[in-house]
């Protein structure tokens, strides 16, 4: 019965109230989708980084660990890091300006840009579920307005405050409120739980490559 009175609502609206709901059924859609998707993704590197960090440290050396890594590691989160501190170690560019640096510098410089392209790959999305959090209820306030306006016009028109007026109207605006409510809740607590996993890796991402920073200048080109 709920079921029926919420699509005899909906299909008494008009064109905006349409344009609402539909916005809300696609932000839910995409939020849904992200979520299962980037959650897949987080649990896979977590458990994929603990084996994949053992293989490249028990390595006897840094090309043999990036070749270890490559193998466990499926999501690639972890081992470009890896694959920077290699190539900056193994290059060799006697005419070029970047030889005049330090090897120190150089390692450093390679690990900060793939470290910051990883963050980039784990935060990849949480700007769609901050904004369908931020304006789903907003979307839905609109159907809610819209549909206290087609009340207040049905009651100038018939001058009357009888329920059968005002019903529809009402009913379309509380279905919008719910939508809205329903849409934003999930995308927020998801972007909540995903932020969590995201900072862990990011704590770690930054240790491995204060490790690689480290090894790399300790040893110079022993790779």
């Amino acid at each position: 019965m709920a079921t029926t009175g919420v699509l005899h609502y909906l299909e008494a609206g008009d064109t905006v109230t349409h344009g609402v709901a539909w916005l809300l059924a696609i932000m839910s859609v995409a939020s849904w989708c992200f979520l299962l998707a980037k959650s897949w993704m987080l649990s896979r590197t977590r458990r994929q980084a603990p084996r994949a960090l053992g293989v490249f440290w028990q390595a006897p050396s840094l090309s043999e660990g990036v070749l270890a890594m490559r193998g466990v590691e499926r999501e690639r989160v972890f081992t470009p890091l890896a694959e920077a501190a290699l190539q900056s170690a193994e290059a060799d560019m006697p005419a070029a300006m970047l030889a005049r640096v330090e090897l120190d510098e150089r390692v450093l410089r390679s690990l900060r840009f793939a470290l910051h392209a990883s963050q980039r790959r784990l935060e990849f999305g949480q700007v769609l579920l901050a904004s369908i959090g931020s304006t789903a209820p907003f979307v839905g306030l609109l159907g809610t307005v819209w549909g206290i306006y087609h009340a207040l016009g049905n009651i100038a028109v018939s001058g009357q405050t009888a329920l059968e007026n005002v019903a529809g109207p009402v009913g379309e605006a509380l279905i919008m409120t719910a939508f809205g409510l329903v849409v934003a809740i999930p995308a927020v607590l998801a972007y909540n739980v995903l932020g969590r996993m995201i900072r862990q890796l990011g704590e770690d991402l930054d240790g491995f490559a204060h490790d690689l920073h480290v090894y790399v200048c300790a040893t110079r080109t022993d790779v």
